[in-house]
């Protein structure tokens, strides 16, 4: 398999609707309950992608450009960015959809930053034991 096939392979979607309790005073999603839900898809997609016990270790700048609704319908898409020697960089997407009105737009995006951990909380290398063409 090739590094771009187990990439492809690896990026994951989450969908989920804005209840009330999920939202701040301004009756839309609360920032931290976003990022939350980013930290935990893009953990899946590195976990996917390698295989091994990952940590987040840092997030790069996280854009809120369009506030969500409380009853949204949100999509989180995370995708492998770049691979280094014990880390790697997953971009997230949350597109929001208005439960009653066609088509979507991006709302939030942002990159997480994983390394891979050992039995001892050491960290290894990412791609060490994949078969990697």
């Amino acid at each position: 398999m090739t590094l771009q096939e187990r990439i492809d392979l690896s990026e994951t979607h989450v969908c989920s609707t804005v209840f009330p309790f999920l939202t701040n005073h301004h009756d839309t999603l609360f920032g931290g309950k976003a990022m939350s839900i980013m930290d935990e898809v893009s953990f899946m997609a590195a976990t996917r992608f390698c295989r091994k016990t990952l940590v987040t270790v840092s997030t790069d700048r996280i854009d809120f450009n369009k506030a969500i609704p409380s009853g949204s319908i949100i999509e989180a898409i995370a995708r492998v960015q770049h691979v280094g020697r014990t880390s790697l960089k997953v971009k997230v997407e949350i597109y929001l959809e208005h439960m009653y009105k066609e088509g979507r737009e991006l709302a939030i995006e942002g990159v997480f930053t994983f390394v891979a951990l050992n039995e001892n909380k050491q960290p290894i290398p990412v791609l060490e034991g994949l078969d990697i063409d």
